[in-house]
């Protein structure tokens, strides 16, 4: 199966260069692997600088868990993930995202110095 980088997935989710966009479509038609990293980069850029809502995100990782053409790793891992980022969009779906990856790996607790995200079960809050 093929894979997308980022800026394919930006531009799929965005649709602001209608010439990639078919581009990208042509690609992914026969399927295409999305990976954490591409998935949680291209959140990134809609949050930093498409400026998208938490909402916004969220139903954009919907549509990808969804998508017909898109296969995304570990899907049921980025599913949990955004169960918990819809609960509390002020973590951040990436950090959402890391904990739900460590769990399945089961290496928890996570340990980290966030105190949101400490809050979410298997998250140790280092002090």
């Amino acid at each position: 199966m093929r894979a997308v980088d980022t800026n394919v997935l930006v531009r799929l989710l965005v649709r602001d260069d209608l010439d990639q966009v078919k581009v990208a479509e042509s690609f992914i038609a026969p399927g295409a692997w999305v990976s954490h990293l591409v998935l949680a980069e291209a959140l990134w850029v809609l949050d930093a600088v498409y400026d998208r809502t938490a909402e916004h995100i969220a139903a954009a990782v919907d549509r990808l868990l969804n998508h017909k053409e898109l296969t995304i790793q570990d899907a049921e891992v980025v599913a949990n993930a955004l169960e918990q980022f819809k609960k509390r969009p002020s973590l951040g779906f990436t950090d959402c995202l890391v904990l739900e990856i460590a769990r399945k790996a089961g290496h928890i607790p996570l340990g980290t110095f966030d105190r949101n995200l400490s809050k979410l079960d298997d998250a140790k809050r280092l002090e």
